[in-house]
């Protein structure tokens, strides 16, 4: 069987004020089922999630995100990455 290619999405997320704000962030968001990877930038706001989208979606991500005391402004770049996309 093959594999699914993983989904890259982008959110714009509010509220984040420092480096303990993007740990607790990407910690939450790791916990979900089918997120593979998550990438934070506090300057711009900007949280970059790879995941399966057939064990999470981006509303799941988004309500994450909600949860855990921050705002998001929805998607701001999906792209499909493959596994053969990625290095190492």
């Amino acid at each position: 069987m093959e594999a699914q290619p993983l989904q890259t999405d982008s959110f714009f997320v509010t509220g984040m004020q420092c480096g303990g704000c993007t740990i607790k962030l990407s910690l939450a968001l790791r916990m979900l089922a089918g997120v593979d990877d998550v990438q934070i930038s506090l300057a711009s706001g900007e949280v970059t999630v790879v995941y399966d989208a057939a064990l999470v979606s981006p509303a799941r991500i988004q309500e994450t995100v909600i949860g855990t005391g921050f705002g998001t402004a929805g998607v701001l770049r999906p792209t499909a990455r493959s596994e053969s996309d990625q290095c190492g």
